[in-house]
């Protein structure tokens, strides 16, 4: 198994739609571990695939205390969401650092593959109903901070690409720019 890079917002490849899984191969198995691996270390609770760089409709979930519940979603679809819903508040493997309350249903049935190829269906509530959604968001191209008012997205993404540059010059050996006066 291997770790992979998360992409941070604002990368725009984070805006891009996931296309649906047709093959159910050692591939696919290799890429759910990695993601599995990826997220446990992180740590998170969640992790969609295009998170990660690959644009297909996967997910890896695990909402327990004790990390051994993973959930796998390939090509995932909401088939019944309730009406009631719920402010959680939300962070992201690809915004880290930044938590914020998101709207979400209560309870969703979702309806998937698992990395055989094989159908299932499962209702959620909680945690695990809002992370399914908040992953399934990824996959159609959105960040939860989209959901933030234009001001406070503006801020997030002008923090994250604050850091971004600051990654960047220590993994360059760069020294840090001297602050103007």
């Amino acid at each position: 198994m291997a770790l992979l890079n998360i992409l941070r917002y604002p990368d725009p490849r984070l805006h891009k739609v996931a296309k649906h899984v047709t093959v159910f191969d050692a591939r696919l198995q290799k890429l759910v571990a990695d993601m599995a691996e990826t997220m446990y270390e992180a740590p998170g609770v969640g992790l969609a695939a295009s998170q990660v760089d690959v644009h297909e409709c996967i997910v890896v979930i695990d909402t327990s205390d004790t990390h051994d519940q993973l959930l796998v979603l390939i090509n995932p679809e909401i088939i019944a969401a309730s009406t009631e819903k719920i402010v959680w508040e939300e962070g992201c493997l690809s915004v880290p650092g930044i938590y914020d309350g998101v709207e979400r249903h209560v309870e969703v049935t979702v309806r998937a593959q698992n990395v055989k190829g094989e159908h299932f269906e499962l209702a959620a509530d909680g945690l695990l109903a809002v992370c399914i959604q908040h992953e399934m968001d990824h996959l159609l191209g959105k960040v939860f901070v989209e959901y933030l008012s234009p001001l406070k997205r503006n801020r997030i993404k002008a923090k994250m690409q604050k850091e971004e540059r600051a990654l960047e010059r220590e993994a360059s050996g760069r020294p840090f720019p001297k602050s103007r006066r």
